[in-house]
């Protein structure tokens, strides 16, 4: 018997996208003058399609995006697309400590999972509470929040919006997340939490500079269905050249639940980009985030960047392509997907 709940894929309809801005108190603290023109392009390329919630610990700040933004959807025909938050936050990786939405006979409700900064690697107390203050500010309107005791980040789950995740064993299998559960587990619980029918499992990939423990939406992304848009890297000089192959080479073998293969769309590999210290940053075009008739899509300064875009087009013709420069988003080891969380259709109005 299919489960009555359902994890929509992201390109299900939406009612808003969740940020959740950077501050003094922040990793971004040295470079807020850079970082934060990144998120204001997110933010108005977000209003131009749906409803915007912002979460800021710094109320002064808070008040002037809302006043700005405001400005910004009213001069645009869009007023009313603009919440505000003032909640404490330990970063800005909307995208692991957001809620999780799923349906539940077609009703929309929020999972709260436990978020622990990736196995415990930074604090992350405030993060892991955030989800309550929204709640409890009303944000999600009369939506059901439920705990769930368990480590996720939505970074590391893709769904196909018909009962498939596709996940890798890097990142849920490590035993900084959920130590007491093995793979079987925790198929378990997705199946029961998510609703998910099968799932999918990478062993090989990964980004040097991540600090995600190979999240999915760094690798490999459901753009339908029957449909993974995927990194790959042709230079064999490259230290990811193997990993990548070998994660090529899964997705190959991969079927669908009727049994037929996927259609596969390799993704350009970008120059490598170094900060100061010359460590390598985890860039990658996999890092999209799809919202209502648009996609929002990471570039990085790169010869590679028209093509991406191109090929983006391709994958998603009825969808406007919105490229928004994400170097500085790297520098602290995440991109465009990571800062944003989607909530489906029926939450926020």
């Amino acid at each position: 018997m299919t489960s009555p709940r359902l994890l929509p894929a992201e390109w299900a309809p939406q009612s808003a996208v969740l940020l959740t801005w950077p501050h003094p108190g922040t990793d971004w603290a040295d470079c807020l003058a850079e970082v934060e023109p990144v998120f204001e392009d997110i933010a108005r390329a977000v209003l131009r399609h749906e409803h915007l919630v912002i979460s800021c610990e710094h109320v002064v700040r808070l008040q002037a995006l809302e006043r700005d933004l405001n400005r910004y959807a009213e001069e645009n025909g869009l007023p009313g697309r603009v919440r505000t938050v003032p909640a404490p936050a330990n970063d800005t990786w909307a995208r692991d400590h957001g809620p999780i939405t799923v349906t539940d006979g077609g009703v929309p409700v929020l999972l709260d999972f436990r978020f622990n900064a990736w196995g415990g690697k930074f604090p992350f107390e405030k993060d892991d509470a955030l989800n309550s203050h929204l709640a409890g500010a009303g944000v999600f309107g009369k939506t059901p929040m439920q705990p769930v005791e368990f480590v996720l980040e939505g970074g590391s789950i893709e769904s196909d919006g018909l009962g498939t995740l596709l996940t890798t064993s890097e990142c849920l299998l490590t035993p900084s997340r959920n130590p007491a559960l093995d793979r079987t587990a925790i198929e378990q619980l997705l199946s029961e939490v998510l609703g998910a029918d099968r799932i999918l499992w990478l062993n090989h990939g990964y980004l040097a500079g991540d600090d995600t423990d190979s999240h999915i939406d760094t690798l490999a992304r459901f753009c339908a269905p029957d449909h993974i848009c995927y990194v790959s890297c042709p230079d064999v000089a490259d230290e990811h050249y193997s990993a990548l192959a070998a994660m090529e080479e899964e997705l190959q073998e991969f079927r669908q639940a009727d049994g037929s293969l996927y259609r596969l769309t390799a993704l350009p590999w970008p120059d490598a980009i170094h900060d100061d210290e010359g460590h390598r940053l985890p860039a990658t075009y996999a890092n999209f985030l799809i919202i209502n008739d648009a996609v929002l899509f990471p570039v990085y300064g790169v010869a590679q960047d028209d093509e991406a875009i191109a090929i983006m087009t391709g994958i998603f013709p009825d969808r406007k392509i919105v490229p928004i420069n994400c170097r500085a988003l790297i520098q602290q080891h995440g991109s465009l997907h990571c800062v944003t969380m989607q909530i489906p259709a029926g939450v926020v109005t």
